[in-house]
């Protein structure tokens, strides 16, 4: 119950606003990457005067981001559950070491990709219709999907792409998946999520189709001098932040002593507890990224 409330996820959640970028360039202003104001930002910079090393940075940062903020929230009230007696399932569970898009979504968001399928997808038909008619129940569930989280196009792309993106994973690419090796389709699916982040975080489809472009050569160039500041001015924060996003500290946790376990959790608990408390005094307000929804 301890680890539920004062976790690493927790610890880790606001990971975004701790990653400022001071720029020396005029070229383009200050950009504050993992923060709930990355459209603003966005606007501010403006995706053509972002390079593809910086455009990448950015929205692994928001990746984490998003992923601690979220899950971090989730073990909290797990956790404050638990101390009332109640008991509430696991609503990540580890996504990004996720091997496909199908697999991501077992593990991601578990309690609204649950409703969605109880709710909707089974009493369309669910798969126990023909084809084409468990195609068209797919893309309903994503489309609602998206506009669950706004009634804006960015959202009903982002549910879109997902819905496509199964809909092929299910009845184009299954037997090509399980051919390739895993570390492959962890890496094509890590790239897809992350697009479909810029979709889902961006304040319009216009920034967002400008946000692709810069990842992909359409902003200022691949590298320059500001985009390796970036990178190695935050680079600690984000290997930390990748490292606590994967089961490692698990495993390793499971492999220790039950003893040392519990004589670690008297050190290091109240150590956390502090360091966020310390974090979230020095910050300026920064709401729960899902309150916009």
């Amino acid at each position: 119950m301890e680890y539920r409330i004062c976790s690493q996820e927790e610890m880790l959640r606001r990971l975004g606003d701790y990653v400022n970028i001071e720029t020396p360039s005029r070229d383009y202003e200050q950009l504050q990457l993992l923060n709930n104001r990355m459209e603003q930002d966005l606007q501010a910079a403006g995706a053509e005067k972002t390079s593809v090393l910086a455009a990448w940075v950015g929205i692994i940062c928001y990746t984490l981001q998003i992923y601690f903020d979220f899950s971090g929230y989730s073990d909290m009230a797990i956790g404050l559950g638990y101390m009332f007696g109640f008991k509430f399932n696991e609503n990540f569970n580890y996504p990004y070491i996720a091997d496909s898009v199908t697999d991501f979504w077992r593990r991601w968001h578990i309690s609204l990709s649950s409703w969605f399928r109880d709710y909707v997808y089974i009493p369309l038909g669910g798969n126990r219709r023909k084809t084409p008619r468990v195609i068209f129940n797919l893309a309903v569930v994503w489309l609602l999907t998206g506009l669950w989280h706004g009634a804006a196009w960015n959202f009903v792309i982002w549910g879109l792409y997902y819905g496509v993106l199964l809909i092929a994973e299910k009845y184009i690419f299954k037997k090509l998946l399980k051919r390739i090796p895993k570390w492959i389709t962890h890496i094509t699916t890590l790239v897809i999520v992350m697009i479909g982040w810029v979709f889902f975080s961006a304040p319009n489809l216009t920034e967002a189709v400008n946000y692709i472009k810069a990842m992909f050569g359409g902003g200022a160039g691949v590298i320059n001098s500001d985009s390796v500041y970036i990178l190695t001015t935050n680079l600690l924060v984000i290997i930390i932040g990748a490292v606590c996003a994967t089961p490692a500290y698990k495993r390793v946790i499971n492999r220790m002593k039950p003893k040392t376990v519990n004589n670690l959790k008297i050190a290091v608990y109240p150590l956390l507890l502090i360091l966020c408390i310390i974090f979230m005094i020095s910050e300026t307000y920064n709401p729960f990224l899902y309150f916009r929804f």
